[in-house]
């Protein structure tokens, strides 16, 4: 069995949440099952182990990136820095706001989490529009740092933000697509 189809199978989907028509993706039995969780950790953990993938700092998007970035970080022997939604982090930050759907949000970044020339992969569960990665990304690299990878554990392609990630340029790592949304 192919990486893809094991972890699809260990996705929940839950219908008409958070709103009706939505089919959300439920990474909760990737994190529950413990063999399931260490294959999921340890296909990002081979993939920036190679020189030209390996980063010195895993960046994790608030909040489910935090769970598979740390891990990740930790395994690499690299630091974490969080990504925090707007006034959640105590130091000096810098924001940076997109559009959602409906209105927009704005996420922080530690003014210290990175350092000028800095590689980083940049991990959430998912990617959907792609506006959270895409925030993420400028607020790294208006620290200097370079984003070398943006990963997800599922890509909803038909909403777009894959393709807009790319089109900008950032290189990316997904495990599962999903049609629909």
């Amino acid at each position: 069995m192919d990486h893809a189809t094991y972890f699809k199978e260990h996705i929940r989907t839950v219908p008409d949440w958070p709103a009706p028509g939505v089919q959300f993706r439920d990474i909760t039995p990737l994190l529950q099952d413990p063999a399931v969780f260490r294959k999921l950790i340890d296909t990002f953990v081979h993939r920036y182990q190679a020189a030209a993938l390996r980063p010195t700092v895993v960046a994790g998007l608030d909040a489910r990136g935090f769970i598979i970035g740390s891990v990740v970080a930790y395994q690499l022997g690299v630091g974490f820095v969080p990504i925090r939604k707007k006034g959640k982090l105590p130091f000096t930050t810098v924001e940076e706001t997109y559009e959602l759907e409906y209105g927009s949000a704005t996420v922080e970044l530690h003014t210290d989490a990175v350092r000028s020339g800095d590689r980083v992969v940049l991990i959430d569960d998912l990617i959907a529009t792609g506006g959270t990665m895409m925030a993420g990304r400028r607020l790294l690299e208006k620290l200097g740092a370079e984003v070398i990878e943006g990963a997800a554990i599922v890509d909803l392609p038909e909403l777009g933000g894959s393709e807009k990630l790319r089109a900008s340029g950032l290189q990316l790592f997904t495990l599962v697509d999903f049609a629909g949304h």
